[in-house]
């Protein structure tokens, strides 16, 4: 697979990740399409490994989500630059502190944005614990399976 296929794919990646985190759009199975994709055009043993890894964190993904309560984001007062302080956060943690600081950047963003739109601490607390019990908790979820996969992508493209 040449670089500006694999380029591709990343950004497909990308802009599921982004899908996660906007409601009705199905970022994580565009996550998974770009595996497919990958692993269909680049047959090797290494290739069809990430890509049943990443079916199996995505149905166990699907299966915790729903286990938990329905997204009411909206509701809590979550707007779309929430969303990308939370998921900006994400991405910082899950680079910054391998993949487990995916959860505190996540829940950092939204303080962060919280505590800039309210000022106090503890407000901006107060209004993170509103979020995540309205649907957090769904979002985080999927969100973190589709950084799993894309970061056992990205080894995989680098370790060749």
């Amino acid at each position: 697979m040449g670089v500006w296929e694999l380029l591709l794919v990343g950004v497909v990646i990308l802009l599921g990740l982004a899908g996660v985190l906007v409601p009705g759009v199905p970022g994580s199975w565009l996550v998974w399409a770009a595996v497919l994709w990958w692993a269909l055009t680049d047959p090797r043993a290494l290739s069809w490994a990430v890509l049943v890894g990443a079916t199996v964190v995505l149905l166990l993904a699907q299966a915790v989500r729903w286990v938990l309560p329905p997204r009411r984001l909206r509701a809590s007062g979550a707007t779309t630059r929430m969303a990308v302080y939370a998921g900006t956060g994400a991405l910082l943690g899950f680079f910054l502190l391998p993949v487990v600081g995916a959860i505190p950047g996540f829940i950092g963003g939204i303080h962060l944005y919280e505590r800039l739109r309210l000022g106090g601490h503890g407000q901006a607390w107060a209004a993170v614990r509103t979020v995540m019990r309205s649907g957090g908790w769904s979002v985080l979820t999927e969100l973190f399976a589709c950084l799993l996969i894309m970061g056992a992508w990205l080894a995989a493209v680098i370790r060749g």
